[in-house]
């Protein structure tokens, strides 16, 4: 059974930095497109950042663009997300998620596994 455990959230003031990891077991880390996710009080799960099998293809929504960056280790296992000028708008829980298709994609539906999320907590 696949498991996705993240962790490195927290309470940050607006301009800091959080960097989170997703802890990958069970399956081939290698072999799955690999993303994040982020849900604020409210409001429905949208889509951040994802990566490809490789690293070599990213895709980011546009409000985090030069601000974060996703990564990975697949001899680790494990997915990063580093996030630099936290506003807090950024305030969320932080997913990761695996898909086990072949095309990056930012669509919440085509992901196959989940974590639990971790908080992320921006104060003004």
């Amino acid at each position: 059974q696949v498991q996705l455990v993240e962790s490195g959230g927290g309470l940050v003031q607006a301009g800091g930095s959080l960097r989170l990891s997703c802890a990958v077991s069970g399956g081939t880390f290698s072999r799955y497109i690999m993303g994040w996710f982020r849900q604020a009080p409210g409001k429905e799960r949208e889509f951040v950042s994802a990566i490809s099998r490789s690293g070599g293809t990213i895709l980011s929504t546009e409000s985090v663009k030069g601000r974060f960056s996703i990564s990975r280790d697949n001899a680790k296992n494990t997915l990063f997300l580093q996030m630099n000028s936290l506003k807090p708008e950024d305030t969320a829980v932080y997913y990761c998620a695996a898909d086990r298709s072949a095309y990056i994609t930012r669509e919440r539906a085509d992901y196959d596994y989940w974590g639990q999320g971790t908080q992320v907590t921006v104060s003004s």
